[in-house]
């Protein structure tokens, strides 16, 4: 669905400060507050706002190292892939969770508070599926972190 300039100034503000009230919001797109309170309505209504969300600093609740687990597996089945993804999703330290092309098959990226935290994850993982090749990265430092998404692309 386009969307037209207004509706991404109100996407941005949003992404950025989702507590921000209507009436802050329509005066910083130039709209009064009736008007944008019905866009935020309808960017919800057709789920582009998906949910609004408080985000963690992973460090003040114990959980600042991050894994990228890169996972191979020969086994390319619908029945092997759903027993995964419901392994995965058993496992709240799993925060995102893709499915690649190229050399590695799946991508996780885990939070913990420390490599032994880590490890039971992992254990946690391959007790519930068989796994070809399990590759582990750990963050050394976050550069960037946004959760903003560009919106400049739905016009």
């Amino acid at each position: 669905m386009p969307l037209d300039p207004i509706d991404q100034k109100i996407l941005t503000l949003l992404q950025e400060d989702a507590t921000l009230p209507v009436g802050e919001i329509a005066t910083r797109v130039g709209l009064s507050p009736s008007p944008c309170w019905r866009r935020i309505q309808k960017l919800e209504q057709d789920g582009i706002i998906r949910a609004r969300v408080a985000l963690l600093d992973a460090d003040k609740i114990n959980v600042g190292v991050t894994v990228f687990v890169a996972v191979r597996t020969s086994q390319h089945d619908l029945a092997w892939l759903e027993r995964f993804a419901e392994a995965v999703r058993d496992i709240p330290e799993v925060v995102e969770f893709y499915r690649m092309s190229g050399d590695v098959d799946y991508l996780l990226r885990v939070v913990v508070p420390d490599i032994a935290a880590y490890d039971a994850v992992y254990k946690r993982l391959i007790g519930r599926v068989a796994l070809s090749d399990v590759s582990s990265t750990f963050a050394m430092e976050t550069i960037k972190f946004t959760t903003a998404l560009p919106v400049d692309y739905a016009r």
